[in-house]
């Protein structure tokens, strides 16, 4: 088995017997890059030199003994996380030469427990679409099948992790960005409850729903990577000052008397039938693992969609408002008075869908419309948090589809918003109610595809998340199934 195969804390074991050194490890990575990459296009920037420097500082920390369990483990990042002196750019060509001068709070925990960045991932410009098409730079395509989507917007992060391009990465969820390519890819990926992750540092698009988070081969590295980029941050005004727990503790095969909360809105007209059929069986198999199943209702959930296209774009329509060609990034070159400085530089930055949203979020906000919209809005998102209060009250974690259908092929659903904007429809609630969930794979279609299961926890108690998802990864084998690229 070649070294970019294996996981974190296998290799971490290795690095720490000096059996390998993370040289060699990272240089295993960026072999595997250069052999996939032209395939897949998991990267928007790639950086082998920065990384053999990194690894070489972690081989000095591992001949001291000093050593975590990141220590020399090559991670790719999504390319809208600042990365000081690298190229960070969205996805978009209003920054597509923009280096920020500075290191996001999650990197600079990174480098604190000696990780090494191979690359910035490929991602739906300013992290808007659910196919990761919606980049300036390209498309990235699906490790298991290279006509389709791998889910977005973290699909680079998602990809690179399922194609073995990186040993795991981070990306970023807004209305299900993480957990949904998770589910196309095949792979483990943990949105954390709101605050848990600073995040100072991250180019914002709905900043009252955006979260960083983790993406790996299995769940164990889901919590090592968790374990480190979690934690309060004065820089962050939303991080969260509550305690850390080792999630690693979680992590025990043993769900008997654990009582799960299977949602009956989640079983509806529109839900493919083998993620149906993949769903409920990983249901049963929970069951038989001594966990107790009671249905649950989520009344409000049905407006969750609606309720976050007026919300994320009314926000993104304020965060990018920033990118007017004064500052920094792209600039129009002409001879233009400040409004036509700001039209030349920004109809052409900005891509279909980033505009589309801009203008549904202007509109939402806009006199004599805001009462109407993005008011009433976000009282429904009220509505869709107490509901997930009453349910937690009953359950320790709910279990639900991640993504209605399988990954999709490119090219089917650019020209259909609304059909885009379904794939979702699982992964918003999550969002909007600011809690913890996780998708780690749970069968496979016909056609090879995998299929996700998405557990939801109430707010903090992401050890819920990664006990239930640690004991089905233990009872079954899907997580070990890779793509034949």
């Amino acid at each position: 088995m070649e070294l970019y195969q294996l996981t974190a804390y296998q290799l971490h074991e290795m690095l720490r017997r000096k059996e390998v050194t993370s040289r060699e490890v990272t240089g295993s990575v960026l072999k595997r890059i250069a052999q996939v990459e032209d395939r897949v296009h998991a990267y928007i920037t790639r950086t082998p030199d920065l990384a053999m420097e990194q690894a070489a500082l972690a081989d000095r920390r591992l001949q001291k003994g000093n050593a975590g369990p990141l220590t020399g483990i090559p991670l790719a990042i999504k390319d809208l996380i600042c990365t000081r002196g690298v190229r960070t750019t969205c996805g978009s060509h209003i920054l597509e030469n923009f280096i920020p001068t500075y290191d996001a709070t999650v990197i600079e925990k990174l480098k604190d427990a000696g990780a090494v960045l191979v690359g910035k991932a490929n991602m739906d410009e300013f992290a808007m679409g659910s196919s990761t098409e919606n980049s300036f730079f390209g498309p990235t395509r699906n490790p298991w099948d290279l006509e389709r989507i791998p889910g977005g917007s973290s699909g680079g992060s998602a990809a690179a992790v399922a194609a073995d391009e990186c040993i795991a990465s981070l990306g970023s969820d807004t209305g299900g960005s993480i957990r949904q390519p998770a589910s196309c890819c095949g792979v483990v990926g943990i949105k954390p409850t709101y605050g848990r992750v600073s995040r100072y540092g991250l180019v914002a698009f709905a900043s009252s729903l955006d979260q960083i988070g983790p993406f790996s081969k299995d769940v164990r590295d889901a919590a090592l990577l968790l374990q480190a980029i979690c934690g309060h941050d004065n820089r962050d005004s939303t991080a969260a000052d509550v305690p850390c727990p080792d999630f690693t503790k979680a992590l025990i095969d043993n769900i008997r008397g654990m009582v799960l909360g299977i949602p009956r809105e989640c079983f509806r007209e529109g839900l493919d039938p083998e993620v149906e059929s993949a769903i409920r069986e990983a249901i049963r198999t929970l069951e038989k693992l001594g966990a107790k199943t009671v249905e649950v209702s989520l009344p409000h959930s049905e407006y969750a969609l609606a309720v976050y296209y007026l919300i994320a774009p009314a926000e993104a329509s304020s965060n990018l408002a920033r990118y007017d060609g004064v500052k920094y990034g792209f600039r129009a070159k002409g001879n233009f008075d400040l409004m036509e400085m700001y039209q030349e530089t920004r109809s052409p930055g900005f891509g279909a869908e980033v505009k589309r949203r801009i203008m549904l979020g202007t509109y939402a906000l806009s006199a004599g419309y805001y009462e109407a919209y993005y008011r009433k809005a976000a009282q429904v998102r009220t509505l869709v948090r107490q509901d997930f209060e009453k349910t937690f009250n009953q359950c320790d974690v709910l279990l639900m589809p991640t993504s209605p259908t399988p990954a999709f092929k490119l090219g089917e659903k650019v020209d259909d918003p609304l059909q885009m904007y379904l794939s979702d429809i699982f992964t918003i609630p999550c969002n909007l109610a600011g809690l913890p969930g996780l998708s780690l794979p749970c069968g496979f279609n016909k056609q090879g595809l995998p299929i996700g299961l998405q557990i939801l926890a109430d707010h903090f108690q992401e050890e819920k998340l990664l006990r239930a998802a640690y004991a089905y990864e233990q009872n079954s084998e899907y997580h070990l199934r890779k793509p034949a690229l």
